[in-house]
């Protein structure tokens, strides 16, 4: 079964990005290396949150239900399950 995540990446500053992928580790790969021209610019490369699903639809209407949000309900979101905006990818790479 094919997974699909919604994440949110999070700047030092906290600016935050919204996205969609079937694999995490290789989407959060290519923020890091300034693959992505928007978290590039905001040097957006931190994964705050993210949530999976087995149903791209279902992903899709999750990302656009969180990109419609205000902001202070995103950094809700986050801090349900990360209230120290730790990096959640931290130990992935070398």
């Amino acid at each position: 079964m094919r997974q699909f995540y919604v994440y949110l990446l999070a700047s030092h500053s906290r600016r935050l990005y919204v996205g969609i992928t079937n694999n995490l580790l290789l989407r959060v790969a290519e923020h890091r290396e300034g693959l992505s021209h928007f978290t590039a610019r905001y040097r957006m490369t931190r994964l705050a949150y993210y949530e999976c699903t087995g149903n791209v639809m279902s992903a899709i209407e999750r990302e656009k239900e969180i990109k419609g949000w205000l902001r202070r309900r995103k950094i809700e979101l986050i801090e349900t399950v990360n209230p120290a905006w730790e990096d959640l990818a931290a130990g992935w790479f070398r």
